[in-house]
């Protein structure tokens, strides 16, 4: 433990992302990119195990009927663990180098997910319960952390290259958003912002890749505090425990240069900290 901060366990992640508090299990999911794996842990019993998947996953969100949907390097998928995934669509499919990156369910259970790929030809998208796939921000370079205010007012969409958290107006009942503005500009600040994760008071958590923190701003956008973390490249966060006031921060251990991993002994692994605030349950995608 480092200053209330610890590390769940020994696994360790080429690029460890995506991490998921699953309510009903009482367990934590999280996927490794590189790695092509989705990783579970169980708090209570300290099982961990770890699924081989075909592809790289971006992403995993819950899903009402059961298990998950993801966003793959192949596009949108449905999985049960220890299941084949399921595809249903990929919009970049004639983009070689694109993947899907990150993403989170609404809470009228649309999942959103956004791509990395050629320089700013990256975009968001909305997959639909009837399945249907939506472009709904286009010339993205870095698609990141996305998220929704606890009023269902306004979405938040990170690109990481420009270093910028963007706010949109949200409409709830039919998925549209307008007004696209500038929430945070921190290119002035050390690292990037990457996964994001708003808290039951509306206070946006942006991980800073290469920044060794995570930084917490009101809904205005002003910096209320920032924590720093003991690894260099974290990468998403997001509440879970039983309360939902516990954070977990993923983090990568690929990019740490050799000469630097005595001092990061943590690079890689899901971090665990107490901020002392909770967060909001995660919704679930209703296709």
């Amino acid at each position: 433990m480092t200053d209330g901060i610890e590390a769940l366990n020994d696994v360790v992640c080429l690029l460890g992302e995506g991490p998921l508090w699953h309510p009903r299990e009482q367990a934590l999911y999280w996927t490794d990119i590189e790695g092509h794996r989705i990783h579970r842990w169980d708090p209570a019993s300290g099982e961990h195990r770890s699924f081989e998947m075909p592809c790289a996953v971006g992403c995993i969100a819950l899903r009402q009927r059961g298990g998950f949907v993801l966003a793959t390097r192949r596009g949108f998928a449905l999985w049960q663990p220890d299941d084949p995934l399921e595809y249903i669509g990929d919009p970049e499919a004639d983009k070689p180098d694109s993947r899907f990156n990150d993403g989170a369910v609404d809470r009228a259970g649309r999942f959103w997910a956004g791509t990395y790929g050629q320089s700013y030809d990256s975009a968001l998208y909305r997959l639909d319960p009837d399945r249907t796939i939506t472009r709904m921000v286009s010339g993205v370079d870095i698609a990141n952390g996305i998220g929704w205010d606890p009023a269902n007012r306004t979405l938040y969409f990170t690109d990481s290259t420009p270093r910028q958290i963007y706010a949109f107006d949200f409409d709830l009942a039919s998925g549209t958003i307008e007004n696209r503005r500038i929430f945070v500009d921190s290119s002035d600040e050390p690292g990037v912002p990457d996964g994001l994760a708003v808290d039951r008071d509306g206070f946006v958590w942006s991980v800073r890749w290469g920044g060794w923190c995570i930084q917490r701003y009101d809904p205005d956008g002003k910096l209320e505090r920032v924590i720093r973390l003991p690894v260099e490249f974290p990468t998403s966060c997001a509440f879970g425990g039983a309360a939902l006031d516990e954070l977990f921060v993923t983090s990568a251990s690929r990019p740490v240069k050799e000469v630097d991993r005595a001092r990061q002994p943590f690079a890689g692994r899901v971090l665990r900290l107490v901020p002392g605030v909770r967060g909001l349950p995660e919704p679930e995608f209703l296709g």
